[in-house]
């Protein structure tokens, strides 16, 4: 008897502290080093957009150490119905696709597919021939010029190659850009066609312009592997790293899901807007024929936290290896020179400055205190035209997702920029 009881002493003694770890909560913003009563004030800030009217529904998704830190829905998905916002709602991404097909691009370049030395030409024909713009003669005719040297990958994967994207600007390639409906193509390969079409910008490598480089990408993509930029993405992308709602479309049973798009009027108010960037339709109802990597995905704050933990991951999740953790340093690490990074540069409020730089498909914080930003050093980082946000932050371990959806224009607020004080304003023990 007493040989029974000591036993049993004993086994309670071994099993008190599994049953103890089976009894404790499940992680809190204090476990993942986040002050609760602080990140009210990203609740606030989020839920003041709503209030205000300037956005109709938002869901964050904060992640640290590979565990949710909170997850959060504000609003509702379509102001007509009042249809409250849902965690897994599907967002119109837009460029926030442009990261998605940067690391596609690498994973060919592990492949020994392309270098960053390699000129475009090598994988587009079409190009080389391209011009460069010089000037307007006195009949208003466009002057051009030989490029210095032809345009490379690398400069082709930060936004440096010459190409723009006609939306942001006025000059005469910006107007031919439009005049030749360059985003409406029917396919990439009638894309590639109405860009080479056309003169580069500027000489490559001598000025940062945020462009349609990563639709020639998708482009490349599909010449380099034989299979649609859709298919490509599902099968190397989305499928290993269980992605199940981002897709170049919205099929029928996802649409109530599928979250309303809007704009701002004349007076900077909400309103219903059915039209993308480049005035086309924005249902997402089929396929696309002319799949856009650098705008063309929807996805949920779910999938893309999924995306972003496997580069945080230095490249692989759940077992699934997307990228080598070399490729992942290599894809996020700036590559502008010094002369690109004055402020002359930019996009919108994200400016080409000193601590900050462009990686492969992403904006890098290579020194954040001179960029005068809380983030950890060597923080990457994108945004989406409807006012979609992310940002993955190596030192910290740490990913912050924002979806909405109002699209960039009259009254579009900041929400990257809102919601970075308020984050790392709750990170009170970042060394846990």
């Amino acid at each position: 008897m007493r040989r029974s009881c000591s036993f049993l002493a004993v086994l309670s003694a071994l099993l008190a502290p599994v049953i103890a770890v089976a009894q404790q909560p499940m992680s809190t913003p204090e476990a993942l080093g986040f002050s609760s009563a602080r990140l009210n004030t990203l609740h606030a800030a989020m839920q003041r957009e709503i209030d205000d009217k300037e956005l109709a529904g938002i869901v964050t998704l904060l992640m640290r150490h590979g565990k949710v830190v909170e997850e959060r829905a504000y609003g509702v998905a379509d102001l007509a119905t009042k249809t409250p916002i849902a965690k897994d709602a599907i967002f119109r991404i837009y460029s926030m696709t442009k990261p998605v097909t940067g690391v596609a691009m690498m994973m060919l370049y592990e492949e020994g597919k392309w270098h960053p030395t390699d000129p475009i030409s090598k994988f587009i024909p079409e190009f080389a021939d391209l011009r460069v713009f010089k000037s307007v003669d006195t009949n208003g005719r466009i002057v051009t010029e030989a490029p210095a040297h032809a345009p490379t990958m690398g400069e082709l994967m930060t936004h440096t190659a010459g190409f723009t994207y006609g939306l942001f600007g006025d000059s005469p390639v910006d107007k031919l850009y439009v005049s030749a409906n360059v985003l409406g193509a029917p396919d990439l390969h009638d894309m590639m066609r109405r860009i080479a079409a056309m003169p580069l910008l500027y000489q490559p490598g001598t000025k940062w312009v945020y462009s349609v480089s990563m639709d020639i990408q998708g482009y490349i993509i599909e010449k380099i592997t034989g299979k649609s930029l859709t298919d490509f993405m599902n099968e190397r992308i989305f499928r290993p790293l269980k992605m199940t709602d981002t897709a170049f479309f919205v099929p029928e049973e996802k649409r109530s899901r599928f979250a309303t798009l809007y704009a701002g009027d004349a007076n900077g108010r909400l309103i219903a807007s059915g039209k993308d960037p480049a005035g086309a339709p924005a249902d997402y109802v089929s396929r696309p024929g002319a799949p856009s990597g650098g705008g063309g995905l929807v996805s949920t704050a779910k999938d893309y936290a999924r995306f972003a933990q496997m580069l945080l991951n230095h490249g692989t999740l759940e077992g699934a290896r997307i990228l080598a953790p070399a490729t992942v340093d290599l894809m996020t690490s700036n590559h502008l020179a010094p002369r690109l990074l004055t402020g002359e540069f930019s996009i919108g409020k994200t400016v080409m400055r000193p601590g900050h730089g462009w990686g492969y498909d992403f904006a890098v914080f290579t020194d954040p205190l001179a960029a005068d930003e809380v983030v950890g050093r060597g923080t990457y980082y994108w945004e989406g035209a409807a006012d979609t946000w992310f940002w993955i932050d190596p030192a910290n371990d740490l990913i912050f997702i924002g979806m909405t959806q109002r699209m960039f224009g009259n009254g579009q607020p900041p929400m990257s920029f809102r919601s970075r004080g308020p984050v790392y304003g709750a990170l009170v023990n970042p060394k846990m």
